[in-house]
């Protein structure tokens, strides 16, 4: 289950990587050669092109080929707590285990804080889960804003 877990985390992770297009929706060759077309095909050949060439990293540093790095990046996909929400559910209630830990990790927690985010959600579990129904978007924000109000986790959370 550890490794399952984990997994996911991984991918969520490594998803949060392909947020809108690094240096900004109209940036690098590919996204010129391949401009106005829609679908997969397009697409991946316009990443493909400004993977292999480099020249949207070249356009982000320089700020040439279309490229800023002035915006936000987003993420659109599914959050990745959200997949294990059930069982981090049951650990926050314990104050241990590994959907927990995985969640701290998500989070960027060093080691020597896990112990107390660990206890300060299973402290908090009502404020997490108030009702059988949460969202995974209402159960995150709750998760942060109960980090921003303990002192050693307000660091992780912006």
């Amino acid at each position: 289950m550890k490794q399952l877990v984990t997994g996911l985390i991984l991918l969520g992770a490594s998803s949060v990587a392909f947020a809108e297009a690094a240096g900004g929706p109209g940036c690098g060759w590919g996204n010129m050669l391949f401009e106005g077309q829609s679908g997969p095909a397009p697409h991946i050949l316009g990443a493909t092109t400004n993977a292999t060439s480099g020249n949207n990293t070249f356009g982000m540093t320089s700020g040439t080929n279309g490229c800023s790095t002035s915006g936000k990046l987003t993420y659109s996909g599914k959050n990745v707590v959200s997949s294990i929400m059930g069982e981090f559910s049951e650990d926050v209630a314990r104050g241990e285990g590994d959907a927990l830990n995985a969640v701290a990790v998500v989070y960027g927690i060093e080691q020597p804080d896990r112990e107390t985010f660990a206890n300060v959600m299973h402290e908090n579990f009502s404020v997490i889960f108030p009702n059988e129904n949460i969202t995974a978007d209402e159960m995150m924000a709750s998760i942060e804003e109960v980090m921003k109000a303990d002192a050693r986790l307000s660091k992780y959370v912006s």
